[in-house]
């Protein structure tokens, strides 16, 4: 969504911030604002909230930097209000790389808190009067603000490591689980647990906490949808991309008219086309650009996009599936020795896996 903000690239990390963040601060300041409280009262949490979300960053960073010793690349880090979620190209197969990925998170916010238990005077605070430990954090001091932040990384290691898959904890479970029954069977268990555990939040927030009924929504869905990647990817390993791909596509020509094209969607059930040019392949005519363009008296090569990505014939289905399923380009043309020999996209694979999987359950 273009009101994301793209804060910029930290060590090749893309780091988002989710529009729906406004909201959070919005509300942080309303809600101080309603309740009568003064303006330093305001600015301190908006501060603490940003200060909250720079360690949710950490965190994430902290994933990021050991999944790329492990040769996997993060795409982007996306904070929302109720946390931050790195983006990997591929999840790491090997129960123990996942392990490793997933506790450096935690390993961050560890760290971070150490650091500010030795900053602070902890120990000051805690001596005093039961009264005039309430008095005292009642200050909007920097030393307050510290403290609270310790308490916050505490907050989030102890959070983090419930088992409630996708979350930190329930990769761990599942990582645990792997090295004794496999992938699949460990993914279906931790998955399990992770609903059953987002219920709970559920019930809970519906009584209490609004926050924890979109926690629970993340968990839930985000469990179910990777059960389902996992058993899938499952289902097509081994397979081959040309065993899957469509082999009766349309070719246009740059110099094509787009008329000619519209005719085809019109007449047929193809909606993508590759563009090619002496048998190489120039570019790619998506729907969407078709359509916006229909009423204009244009040519091929005006419309088609150039920048695409090409995947062979005797790849593994199971390897490129992250990059069909998770990519903005749909629509994937097939090379056999440099030679276009079909197309790939989502609802070809998506058919694929149904068919397959009726063969092997």
């Amino acid at each position: 969504m273009k009101a994301n903000i793209h804060l910029g690239n930290l060590f090749g990390v893309k780091i988002i911030v989710h529009w729906t963040f406004y909201l959070l601060l919005i509300w942080v300041a309303l809600s101080e604002l309603l309740s009568g409280s003064s303006t330093t009262s305001v600015l301190f949490n908006i501060a603490f909230v940003l200060a909250v979300f720079a360690c949710v960053v950490l965190h994430e960073l902290g994933h990021a930097f050991t999944a790329k010793r492990c040769g996997i690349k993060t795409k982007k880090i996306l904070l929302l209000p109720i946390g931050g979620m790195a983006s990997f190209e591929r999840v790491p197969e090997s129960p123990k790389q996942e392990m490793l990925v997933v506790l450096a998170g935690p390993f961050v916010n560890i760290v971070i808190a150490l650091i500010l238990f030795f900053i602070i005077p902890i120990g000051d605070i805690f001596n005093l009067r039961f009264q005039e430990t309430l008095e005292t954090l009642n200050d909007f001091s920097f030393q307050n603000f510290l403290f609270f932040l310790f308490i916050v990384n505490v907050g989030l290691v102890v959070f983090n490591l419930i088992p409630a898959f996708p979350m930190d904890g329930g990769r761990i479970l599942r990582a645990l689980l792997a090295m004794q029954i496999g992938r699949v069977k460990a993914t279906q268990i931790a998955a399990s647990i992770g609903q059953f555990i987002a219920i709970v939040l559920l019930l809970i927030g519906l009584m209490d906490n609004p926050l924890l009924i979109f926690i629970a929504l993340f968990i839930f869905v985000g469990a179910f949808g990777e059960n389902q990647m996992v058993l899938q990817q499952s289902i097509i390993k081994g397979h081959s991309v040309e065993e899957a791909m469509l082999l009766n596509i349309t070719v246009f020509e740059p110099e094509d008219s787009l008329e000619a094209v519209v005719d085809k969607i019109i007449s047929g059930t193809e909606t993508n086309f590759i563009v090619t040019k002496n048998k190489e392949i120039q570019g790619i005519l998506f729907h969407k650009d078709i359509i916006n363009n229909s009423n204009k008296n244009l040519l091929v090569k005006d419309v088609m996009t150039k920048t695409f990505k090409i995947i062979k014939s005797t790849d593994d289905l199971s390897k490129v599936y992250p990059l069909i399923t998770q990519s903005k380009q749909s629509f994937f043309p097939v090379v056999n020795n440099g030679v276009l020999v079909g197309a790939l996209d989502r609802t070809n694979l998506t058919e694929y896996i149904l068919l397959e999987s009726k063969l092997v359950y």
